[in-house]
């Protein structure tokens, strides 16, 4: 596993003591938790971003034409 040193601002300092504190779970684990939601996020961003470009449709040797 590899380790990171991240700084922090004071209030996000003061998140993850809080967050460590009040779920039981050490730092270390708050901040895996909150990279994996980070990914999971720009996923779906990725998704959603693919999903509104355009696609073609038809014959290939049709589209190639009009390409010309």
């Amino acid at each position: 596993m590899t380790t990171l040193s991240v700084p922090l601002t004071p209030e996000l300092a003061t998140f993850v003591e809080e967050a460590a504190k009040s779920s039981g779970l050490t730092k270390a684990d708050i901040m895996r938790q909150a990279l994996t939601l980070y990914a999971e996020e720009q996923a779906v961003r990725k998704v959603l971003i693919a999903s509104s470009e355009p696609t073609l449709k038809g014959d290939l040797r049709d589209l190639m034409s009009k390409l010309d």
